[in-house]
């Protein structure tokens, strides 16, 4: 992962950081949703089994890829806040 360089023509440690954590509390808040509203089978009985076990694999798979971004959002948020003064 390539992390942002804190320097003096690019933008302020403070903003990044700031920037960083609001991106990742927006994450944690859509994962919670997405997390409350995964597949109801009464919404895909009429397709066979198979359309809500599909259904349920691709929400999980939804959840993984936004929790692997937010993972690497924190790392960044973290090494952002080393140079914090």
């Amino acid at each position: 992962m390539t992390f942002p360089t804190i320097h003096r023509n690019g933008t302020a440690a403070e903003d990044l950081l700031a920037d960083y954590i609001d991106a990742c509390q927006d994450l944690r808040t859509a994962i919670q949703t997405i997390q409350r509203n995964g597949p109801n089978g009464r919404d895909y009985y009429p397709q066979g089994n198979a359309a809500m076990q599909a259904a349920q694999a691709e929400h999980q798979s939804r959840l993984e890829r936004l929790t692997a971004v937010l993972q690497e959002l924190d790392a960044i948020a973290e090494h952002v806040s080393k140079e914090v003064r």
